[in-house]
Order: C-alpha cells, then sequence, then structure tokens
C-alpha cells in the first residue's frame, strides 16, 4: 500500500491519489516510437504543450534513444538536445518536467535549466550519478535494467526475475535514502523491456504488487513496446495503442502510481472511465 501522498518534484508537488500520466517526449532522431518527429526544439515545445493539453502530469524529455541496439549519444549532443527543451517547458506548461538520462551531467544541467525529476534507465549505476540526483532536490526514478542498451536483449537471464528486480531496487533505494534522499522523492520503475525477455515481463507485470509492497510510487511503462507487440501477434509498434493503454489500466490496478505513456489523451480517458465504472477507485488497489 502507498504510504506516501505526493511526489516532491524539486518543490513541484504531484498528488498520488490517482496514477499520474507522465507524457513521453523523445527529441531524438532515432526513436523507437516515433523516429523523431519532434527532434526539433518548436516541435518538440509544440508536442509537449498538446501532451499537457490531453491530460499529462508529467512530461519526460528524452535526448538518447534506448532501444535495444541503441549506440550511446555523446555528452554534448545529448546536453544540446534536451536543456533548451527544458527550459523551455519550465516556463510554456504548468507540469512537472522530467529528464530522461543516465548522465550525471545530464542530469545536473537539467536540474538548473528546470526539471523537477531525474528519470535514468541505467538506475544511477553511472559513477556520479547517484550523488548528483541525491543532491539535486528533484524526484529520482530508479529503473532497473540488465546490461546496456546495446546489449540488454542479448539472452537475460534470471533465476526469479521479480525478486532481482525487487532487491536492486531495494539496494538503491536505501543509497538514496542513506544519502539523505526523502522518501517523498523516490519512486520505481521495474524497466519493461530493458535486459528481459517477453516471460521476464509477463513475470514481472503480475508481480507489481510485490513492487508496490514496497511503499514507494512505481513508474510503469509499457508504452508501445515490443512486450505489446508480441502478446497481439507482433503488431508494428503504429498498431500497438489498445494494447498499450488496456495494459496501463491492468498497471494502475496493480498498484502503479506513474503510467509512463505515449498516448496520453487515451489513457486519460480510459483512467477516467475505470475511476467511474470500477468497482473500487484506481488508486485503492
Amino acid at each position: 500500500m502507498l504510504e506516501r501522498l505526493t511526489l516532491d518534484c524539486a518543490g513541484h508537488r504531484l498528488p498520488l491519489d490517482r496514477p499520474l500520466i507522465m507524457g513521453v517526449l523523445n527529441v531524438t532522431p532515432d526513436s523507437f516510437s516515433d523516429g523523431g518527429r519532434f527532434a526539433g526544439r518548436e516541435s518538440a515545445i509544440a508536442h509537449a504543450c498538446r501532451l499537457v493539453a490531453d491530460g499529462a502530469d508529467i512530461i519526460d524529455v528524452g535526448g538518447e534513444s534506448t532501444r535495444p541496439g541503441a549506440e550511446p549519444v555523446p555528452l554534448d549532443e545529448e546536453l544540446e538536445r534536451v536543456i533548451p527543451v527544458i527550459a523551455a517547458l519550465h516556463t510554456e506548461v504548468d507540469v512537472a518536467v522530467s529528464v530522461d538520462t543516465s548522465k550525471p551531467e545530464v542530469m545536473r544541467a537539467a536540474v538548473a535549466a528546470g526539471a523537477g525529476m531525474i528519470n535514468d534507465v541505467n538506475g544511477l549505476r553511472a559513477p556520479g550519478a547517484m550523488d548528483v540526483a541525491a543532491g539535486s532536490g528533484a524526484a529520482v526514478c530508479v529503473m532497473h535494467m540488465q546490461g546496456s542498451p546495446r546489449s540488454m536483449q542479448k539472452q537475460p537471464q534470471y533465476r526469479d526475475v521479480v525478486a532481482e528486480v525487487v532487491a536492486f531496487l531495494s539496494g538503491q533505494t536505501e543509497a538514496l535514502l542513506a544519502r539523505g534522499v526523502a522518501s517523498d522523492r523516490i519512486v520505481l520503475d521495474p524497466g519493461f523491456g530493458f535486459g528481459k525477455t517477453l516471460e521476464h515481463n509477463i513475470a514481472l507485470f503480475r508481480g507489481l504488487s510485490a513492487l508496490a509492497a514496497l511503499g514507494y510510487p512505481v513508474l510503469v511503462g509499457v508504452s508501445r513496446k515490443s512486450l505489446i507487440g508480441s502478446l497481439l501477434g507482433n503488431r508494428p509498434v503504429t498498431d500497438r495503442l489498445m494494447g498499450s493503454v488496456a495494459a496501463a489500466m491492468l498497471a494502475a490496478h496493480a498498484g502503479a502510481s506513474i503510467l509512463r505513456v505515449h498516448d496520453v489523451r487515451e489513457t486519460a480517458d480510459s483512467l477516467a472511465i475505470l475511476a467511474a465504472l470500477g468497482e473500487q477507485g484506481i488508486g485503492e488497489a
């Protein structure tokens, strides 16, 4: 059961009495989901404003693709992609802005530009990342990933994927707390699709309650991922909307506090209907 009532995003407090929607904003030329449609500053800002109008509570800005097989992006290039967009969104939108990065230097610059959340797919394992995140004042989303984006889908193996993911995230959480990070700044992400087979992803999804039982907000990001495509008979990325929304609703009922999605309006509409017509209110699962 979630004990924290709000998430502190560098002073921007988000209520956790309902699932929050994190809208994905990829400012990369090689994103798996949108093919670089929003890589330009103006198009990125315009898209972020649309996501907010559609119901996004958080905008997650990423400048380095983390799709399977992706190559690393040089530091200067990532900074050039994300910092101007984050600085503009800090004044353009009235929601929290998150930076999706694993580089401590980008974390530091993004928070200085107005980001209220750090979303690290590498789980703060890069040298210096833990200390930068801890000292930032921003919310910190710690994700589990086996390997790196370049190699993570090459025969990932676990003895017990749920137990191992919970153990890793618990350890990183303890390290953050030891550095003085308040518990209301911490978010956990099991990392669907990051070093997991289809079977691992299914087991993790069914084990979400074990992660939620740790007492921290859980972020679930399965939108348009191969998990959805595989379960629908190898559907292409462009035909995974309904599957993505259905999975998001199931995640919310399993205790997820944040849903990271590309299709914000459809997710918001589905949450509204589920909250109104479901047997129990979303957030009480």
